[in-house]
C-alpha cells in the first residue's frame, strides 16, 4: 500500500488533533503512517493482526511487554525519546532471551507540541526501528490541553519470539556464576541530568541507548544456558543485581575496581555525592552466566559492537539471601541496597 497523501499544515499540535476528526487524521496519515509505512500499520484498522504459523515457526513461546516514557529534557546528546521508547522496549524483549518483532506506538501529546520536533521524534522512531529490525504496527494518538502535560510521552509495547530452549530468569542465579555487563555504566543518567543545564559541567556526555537483542542472541549461541539477563535502565545496575539476588534466594559479590565507568560520569557523582550503580542505561544489560562459561561469553560479547567494553564486575556467592556486597579498593566490603527513591526523576 502506497503512503498516504493527505498533509498536516498546523505547526503546532492543537485540540482538534486528538478529536477524532479530519484534523486528527491528517496528523495521523502524514506524520505517523507517513513515517512508519508498513503493510500493517497503513491498512489503519485499530489492530494489526498476524499469522500465527509465521511466529510458531520462529519459537515456541511470545514475550510481550510495555514502558511508557516521560523523559525530560525529550531531545538529548546521542537520542530523543523516540529512539529511548523503541530501544527501551526492544531490550526489554530481548532480556527474555526472545527475538523483538512487534512494537506498538501510544503518543500523547501536549497542546501547543511543534509539530517539527514530532516529525523528529517519530523519524528517530523509524530509524531505531529498522536498526532493530521490529515494525511499528499500530498506535494511539492522544493531545492534552497546554499545561497538562510535557510536550510528550509515549507508551510502546513489544511483542517478541522466544526460541526453543531458552530460560532465561531471574530465578535462575547460582553460586559459581559469574557478573558481566556489557559497557560502562551510567552514561544515561549522567547524559540526561547533563542535558537538563542544571550543573552547567563543560564535559561530553551522551546516552548509551541502543538496541540489545543482537548482542543476547550472540551470547546465547555460545552459552544456550544463560541463567539471568536484564537491561539495567532505572535504578541502575544495582537495582537489577538486588532483584536477581532476591529472586533467586542468593548473595551477589561485586569487585569495584572492575566496574567500568567513565571519567565524566565518575565526576558527575562525586560532584552530587551519587553512585553510578544507581544510574540508568538504555544500551546496557547485566548477565548472570555459568562461571565455567564466563570467558567464552566475554568474548563473544566483545566482539559484538554492543559490547565492546564488556567486563566481569563480580560472582554469585552462598550466604545471606538478597545481599548484593561491594568488595571495596581498599580490601573492605559495603552493602549495595536496591534504591530507596529516587535519584534522578524523569530520566527515561
Amino acid at each position: 500500500m502506497s503512503k498516504p497523501q493527505r498533509t498536516l499544515k498546523a505547526s503546532t499540535i492543537t485540540m482538534a488533533h486528538g478529536a477524532g476528526g479530519k484534523a486528527m487524521r491528517d496528523l495521523i496519515e502524514d506524520v505517523f503512517v507517513g513515517t512508519f509505512d508498513n503493510d500493517d500499520l497503513n491498512k489503519l484498522e485499530d489492530q494489526a493482526r498476524f499469522e500465527l504459523a509465521d511466529l510458531q515457526a520462529q519459537g515456541q513461546k511470545l514475550a510481550f511487554t510495555t514502558d511508557s516514557y516521560v523523559v525530560d529534557p525529550v531531545e538529548f546528546p546521542g537520542g530523543d525519546i523516540g529512539t529511548l521508547a523503541v530501544n527501551g522496549t526492544v531490550n526489554d524483549i530481548a532480556v527474555s532471551g526472545a527475538i523483538p518483532k512487534y512494537l506498538s506506538c501510544g503518543m500523547i501529546l501536549e497542546e501547543g507540541l511543534e509539530v517539527e520536533l514530532l516529525r523528529r521524534i517519530v523519524t528517530s522512531m523509524r530509524q531505531a526501528a529498522d536498526e532493530a529490525g521490529v515494525t511499528i504496527v499500530t498506535g494511539d494518538t492522544k493531545v492534552v490541553p497546554k499545561g497538562k502535560g510535557d510536550k510528550i510521552f509515549i507508551n510502546t509495547t513489544g511483542i517478541g519470539v522466544i526460541p526453543a530452549g531458552v530460560d532465561i530468569s531471574a530465578e535462575n542465579c547460582k553460586p559459581g556464576d559469574k557478573i558481566i555487563v556489557n559497557g560502562f555504566v551510567g552514561d544515561h543518567g549522567a547524559a540526561i541530568l547533563n542535558a537538563r543545564g542544571d550543573l552547567a559541567l563543560d564535559v561530553e556526555l551522551k546516552t548509551d541507548c541502543q538496541p540489545l537483542h543482537g548482542l543476547v542472541q550472540a551470547m546465547l549461541e555460545v552459552c544456550p544456558e544463560l541463567h539471568a539477563v536484564r537491561d539495567a535502565s532505572r535504578g541502575g545496575v544495582a537495582t537489577v543485581l538486588n532483584e536477581f539476588a532476591e529472586s533467586s534466594e542468593v548473595s551477589i559479590r561485586l569487585f569495584e575496581n572492575k566496574i567500568p565507568v567513565r571519567d565524566e560520569v565518575r565526576g558527575v557523582c562525586e560532584i552530587l555525592g551519587l553512585d553510578a550503580l544507581y544510574f540508568a542505561n538504555e544500551g546496557k544489560l547485566v548477565a548472570v552466566v555459568p562461571g565455567d562459561q564466563a570467558d567464552a561469553v566475554l568474548d563473544v560479547m566483545r566482539a559484538h559492537p554492543a559490547g565492546e567494553g564488556s567486563a566481569i564486575i563480580g560472582e554469585v556467592i552462598e550466604g545471606y539471601a538478597g545481599r548484593v556486597l561491594v568488595q571495596t579498593g581498599f580490601g573492605g566490603e559495603r552493602i549495595l541496597d536496591m534504591l530507596v527513591g529516587e535519584q534522578l526523576p524523569r530520566i527515561c
